[in-house]
Order: C-alpha cells, then structure tokens, then sequence
C-alpha cells in the first residue's frame, strides 16, 4: 500500500522494551485492528508497525476517509487492550525515551532529569518525539537531538554544557 507524506500518525511508547515473540504476537493483532479498522462505515487505509520493540505507530492515510472521533477511540481502546494483555504502559507521557548508543532506552521524567543534570544526555543526545503527527513528521521529526526536540523547551535548564 502506498501511504501519503499527509497521513496521519499516533506514537505509543511501550514503558518497556518487547520482546522479540511479545513483537510478533503484538504486530499480529495490529494488523488484524487496522485490517477492520473503520471510521463511520468506510474502511480506513491503516497500516501499523512495531519499531525498536517499544514503539506501536499507526499510520491512517485521509485521503480516502478519515479518521473520526468514534474511530480513535477504537483505536485508544484497543491499545489499552494490549497494555493488559502484555503488562506494558502505552499512555505514560512522561515515560521519555533516548538513545544510549545503539540501544533505545526509556525511562521516567525524574530519572531524565538525573540523567541531563549528570552529563549523560546532552544536547546530541537522540530523543523520540512522539508527538510526531503525520508520515513527514515521523520521517524527520521523530528520532532527533535533544536540541532540536520539544525536549528542549521543557528541560533547558537541567542541561549541562
């Protein structure tokens, strides 16, 4: 399926790393959601994809129905369904997520700040900005330094230089 640069995106950050069979079963029952995924009777062009094991993104592309009020909630019910079936928190906004080298970590806001008072994440430092609101911005917006995140508006004063 080809998905337009417009399409609309949501970003739920897994608290926890997935394991590899947590991956699978999980990305098996988004894809059965967005296969029946429908907005006032009108099947919607969804795909959903699973990255670094912690990230669930679904991508709905508008131009042939959009995404409704009823349609969202179906699709926040739904991802609170797998938060119970797979111990994991999806809806903690102050769950922040980094990279440490190669590996994506995630962590709470307090333990972030630790973390920017100690040197550890800086301004180089590649964040997640999950607020990412279409294909584009999750394209290029998405995984960025610090300094060039929302980030950076709300924890200037903790960075050190």
């Amino acid at each position: 399926m080809e998905f337009s640069s417009h399409s609309r995106v949501w970003v739920y950050q897994s608290d926890r790393k997935l394991t590899d069979a947590e991956a699978l079963q999980i990305q098996v029952q988004l894809d059965n959601f967005t296969t029946g995924w429908t907005a006032h009777n009108h099947q919607l062009l969804a795909k959903a994809e699973i990255r670094y094991n912690r990230f669930l993104i679904l991508i709905v592309d508008e131009s042939q129905a959009g995404a409704s009020g009823c349609s969202i909630d179906k699709s926040v019910n739904f991802m609170k369904q797998l938060e119970q079936q797979f111990g994991i928190n999806l809806f903690d906004r102050f769950n922040l997520a980094y990279r440490d080298g190669e590996e994506v970590v995630s962590v709470p806001r307090h333990q972030f700040e630790e973390l920017l008072k100690t040197g550890k994440i800086n301004t180089e430092t590649v964040v997640f900005n999950n607020l990412a609101q279409n294909l584009t911005e999750l394209q290029t917006k998405w995984e960025v330094p610090f300094k060039d995140s929302w980030h950076i508006q709300l924890f200037r004063d903790l960075v050190t230089v």
